[in-house]
């Protein structure tokens, strides 16, 4: 397949949306949109027998949502993945990592998006004081044991995909 045109169709300051037009292998064309987001970082806050979550009400869901912590730089400022995942977990939960363990690198959607994303393992952790942006100011922070967090899986509560296949990098990790 390959792309004969692209336009922007929509952009705001966290998303571009783009049309792209393409020819496929048999000489037949299509249109297929395209989401560009920046890559984010997520992080697993591990300690004791259990993890970190934080919850938060998510827009386009129109609901509060059980997650890992989990976000992106913020326009203007840059860094490497593990400074990312670092600055995240600082702001959401306040906690800091002794050490961080690269689990995995992620695409988000790639049928719709060009968001990536890397998973990590946060262990040795110290609290301090949270910096959440004003979205996400009624955001809430619970430990939960890991036995919680499968039972949280099983009965919907916890529905955050990039949080479940951050767990099962974790896992396949363990298993090793």
């Amino acid at each position: 397949m390959r792309t004969t045109g692209s336009r922007e169709v929509y952009r705001n300051p966290w998303v571009r949306v783009r049309e792209d037009t393409v020819e496929r292998a048999d000489g037949s064309t299509g249109v297929y949109g395209v989401v560009e987001k920046p890559d984010f970082a997520i992080v697993l806050p591990a300690e004791r027998d259990g993890f970190w979550l934080v919850e938060q009400f998510r827009h386009p869901v129109a609901r509060r949502v059980w997650e890992f912590p989990q976000g992106g730089w913020a326009a203007g400022r840059d860094g490497t993945p593990q400074e990312l995942a670092r600055a995240e977990l600082a702001e959401e939960t306040g906690l800091r990592a002794g050490r961080l363990e690269h689990l995995g690198h992620l695409d988000l959607a790639p049928g719709l998006s060009t968001q990536e994303f890397d998973v990590w393992l946060a262990t040795g952790l110290t609290p301090g004081p949270t910096a959440r942006e004003a979205t996400e100011a009624d955001m809430a922070t619970a430990f939960v044991t890991e036995a919680e967090f499968r039972a949280m899986v099983r009965e919907g509560r916890l529905t955050d995909a990039p949080s479940l296949a951050a767990y099962a990098l974790l896992l396949l990790a363990r298993a090793r």
